[in-house]
């Protein structure tokens, strides 16, 4: 059995909970020690527990509380080696010990204690950027945010999950009149920007299979999206499929932007 649990995500920060019983292990740590540290408590966790940590990209929603929290608690970062070389050159973070990064590839299978990881690539305008895939026993667990479009080879590496974090950033509508500025729409529009709520209900229409435990959107733009927007878009994109004639059997969720989300389990 594993367990996933979002810490916090939006276009303000991001920090995921993966684990089983014996590992535990976080997927970005774009909030500040503190935060992590008292969403940990919450989940009767310690930051003593995490046995690594697993960058996605460099960006600093995602990496912002690396610094602070790898010198108090001396946890391994896994990352590529452009993401490891572009977070030592982020000013802003302070030192981190070089000892601590554990340099991966795409498609490279590597344990972290009893949990098999694959890193997959994906579309965004940073150095290496990358998702991951989780598996223990027969239990899979995929996480993929921050792509501006998908492809038929992340169908690939997807599909069979149990439990999906999938991106649903923006509402196409609300960014369009919103404030942002024409070249910043433009990028998050782009091949290399951030998902949709209408392309991630494709994209998730593409991963149903039989046994999904729990599907949890993330990484919503606070400007350019909200929760009931983005889950009745993506719950009306699953209706027509064919495991079930109640979305809600997909236990369909969005995450918190500034707290810990529902925990889900594999079962």
């Amino acid at each position: 059995m594993m367990n996933l649990c979002s810490l916090s995500s939006g276009s303000s920060g991001n920090c995921i909970y993966v684990g089983t019983e014996t590992t535990h292990v976080l997927v970005d740590t774009g909030v500040s020690k503190k935060r992590i540290m008292d969403e940990l408590h919450s989940l009767d966790m310690t930051p003593e527990d995490i046995q690594g940590i697993l960058i996605t990209h460099e960006h600093s929603d995602h990496v912002q509380g690396l610094g602070v929290f790898s010198r108090k608690y001396h946890v391994p970062i896994y990352a590529t080696r452009p993401t490891i070389d572009a977070i030592l050159r982020i000013q802003s973070l302070g030192q981190i010990d070089p000892e601590l990064f554990v340099p991966i590839e795409a498609d490279e299978p590597f344990t972290v204690g009893d949990i098999r990881v694959e890193a997959s690539r994906v579309w965004h305008d940073a150095v290496d950027p990358v998702c991951y895939q989780f598996y223990h026993q027969d239990k899979k667990i995929s996480i993929c945010t921050d792509l501006g479009d998908y492809t038929d080879y992340l169908v690939e590496k997807l599909k069979g999950s149990d439990l999906l974090f999938i991106e649903a950033n923006h509402d196409v509508n609300m960014l369009l009149v919103g404030p942002y500025s024409y070249p910043l729409k433009q990028r998050i529009l782009g091949d290399h920007g951030h998902l949709s709520n209408d392309r991630s209900g494709e994209f998730l229409c593409e991963l149903l299979n039989d046994h999904i435990k729990g599907i949890m959107l993330g990484h919503l733009s606070k400007e350019n999206n909200i929760p009931e927007l983005a889950y009745e878009t993506v719950a009306f994109a699953l209706k027509d499929n064919p495991y079930t004639k109640d979305v809600r059997d997909f236990h369909l969720q969005v995450a918190n932007r500034s707290t810990h989300s529902y925990v889900m389990t594999t079962g």
